[in-house]
């Protein structure tokens, strides 16, 4: 970055000036050393790790309440180890992105959706998204236009892509960030929930994810609404942090291992009903540990803890539950319930064709509540943590205590923290799970177990 003065004369005297500045950056795809397709900056291949910004606020919906709220959400992105922010269909003011410029932030700009269906709708789509390019273009934090989303809107994706490199041969172009890509543009670009995931990286295209994480976690007393959402649930910050940083050091290991070049995680402040935000959706609470989240997000990854089952899942071998798809009675959880008259099968219990599951007894209905009994060694445990597949929501009890919960889905096996109340309750010898999963659309599963989660090391 360079301040600029520009000075007119008239016979020697100063009749006007006018400050600025420029930036000088060359964002480009390049070759690492290994032959890989990357995005580099300057020459240099840099991993980009940021946040989705929907750029909303409580008060204002789409209009920061003062300049100094727009320098302070780009600042707060900066001191969480963030090096780009993906803006997510929406256009902000050129203040917003000053101070990107002025603080160092990098940009990838989204083309806000429309319907796109009638001739009206695309061609005043196209006059818009000219509109973004030429209006926000002297700005050298933006690196990257990114023109459809999720497939909202998407047409003549391969026409409107080349059209925005021809009128921006200076910046990158993703065709579509998630699910609909049409095989141009500078990047392939997946979105993974949780995730992380990464496409294969091409001869001319860089592999990007462009949405994954979405860990939940409401904060009482600043939730827009009472009933929030997440794409996984989270207990409290520690609980928040430990898992985000889980998360973020396994995408930082497919930089690697897969040749991912950037990530965007969902996202860096609630926004109305979604409570999967690093920080409320007031801003004043921020709801990871931020030196810890900070370090992850800089490549400082801490060790990979050693995970040792106790209680089995279905993963390898089907375990018997016993399960009903009928409302049961309210004491359903406890150990003197009579489930005898419910079915038995062996976990885990969903739809064929959900994704990573193994389905060894088919549920296809809204809900389902199983019932297993395990037994529980006399030996400490070094950090009992549920293991958890759930498509949609899944509440697990421990011998009648709500052990652990989670709102959404997730498309893996995933650690879930054991609530202080479900330690409490479990016993040497024979212990009972009760869990219940309610399902909305799409694919579902659901199938738990216990790990011990030990330090790195031991």
């Amino acid at each position: 970055m360079y301040d600029l003065s520009v000075t007119l004369k008239s016979g020697g005297k100063v009749v006007d000036t006018v400050t600025s500045y420029f930036g000088m950056r060359k964002i480009a795809l390049g070759k690492d050393d290994k032959g890989i397709t990357r995005l580099m900056l300057n020459g240099k291949f840099v991993f980009q790790v940021g946040p989705l910004d929907q750029g909303f606020w409580p008060d204002g919906i789409y209009t920061a309440p003062t300049d100094e709220a727009l320098r302070w959400d780009v600042a707060e992105t900066k001191r969480i180890g963030f090096n780009c922010t993906r803006k997510h269909v929406k256009v902000e003011p050129d203040r917003w992105y000053y101070w990107c410029d002025k603080l160092g932030l990098l940009v990838w700009q989204d083309m806000p959706a429309g319907d796109n269906k009638a001739d009206e709708d695309k061609k005043q789509f196209e006059v818009e998204l000219k509109r973004l390019i030429e209006g926000r273009r002297t700005h050298p934090s933006i690196i990257m236009w990114v023109v459809f989303n999720e497939g909202w809107g998407q047409h003549d994706t391969e026409r409107l892509t080349k059209w925005v490199k021809d009128m921006d041969p200076s910046r990158l172009v993703n065709n579509a960030s998630g699910w609909t890509d049409k095989k141009c543009g500078d990047v392939i670009d997946m979105h993974n929930y949780p995730g992380p995931g990464s496409p294969k990286p091409e001869e001319d295209r860089a592999a990007v994810l462009g949405e994954f994480g979405g860990l939940g976690l409401p904060v009482d007393g600043h939730r827009w609404t009472a009933k929030t959402w997440g794409y996984k649930g989270t207990q409290n910050i520690e609980d928040l942090t430990v898992s985000y940083e889980k998360l973020l050091a396994k995408a930082w290991a497919l930089k690697d291992t897969a040749g991912l070049s950037a990530v965007i995680y969902t996202q860096i402040t609630d926004v109305e009903t979604e409570c999967n935000g690093l920080l409320t959706y007031d801003r004043e609470v921020n709801k990871v540990l931020a030196d810890h989240a900070a370090a992850v997000n800089s490549g400082k990854v801490p060790p990979v803890p050693v995970i040792k089952e106790v209680v089995p899942t279905s993963q390898r071998q089907g375990i018997n539950w016993r399960f009903t798809l009928e409302q049961p009675a309210a004491d359903w959880t406890k150990d003197g319930f009579g489930d005898a008259e419910w079915k038995e099968g062996p976990g885990g219990f969903g739809s064929n064709g959900t994704p990573g599951a193994m389905v060894r007894t088919e549920w296809k209905t809204g809900d389902i509540w199983l019932r297993r009994s395990f037994d529980w060694p006399a030996d400490k445990i070094v950090k009992p943590t549920l293991l958890v597949y759930h498509d949609e929501d899944v509440e697990v009890f421990i011998n009648g205590v709500l052990a652990g919960k989670a709102s959404g889905f997730v498309s893996d096996y995933e650690e879930m923290a054991i609530s202080p109340e479900g330690l409490a309750a479990l016993k040497p010898g024979k212990n009972l799970f009760a869990v219940h999963c309610h399902q909305t659309a799409g694919g579902q599963f659901v199938d738990v177990g216990i790990v011990s989660v030990m330090p790195a090391g031991k």
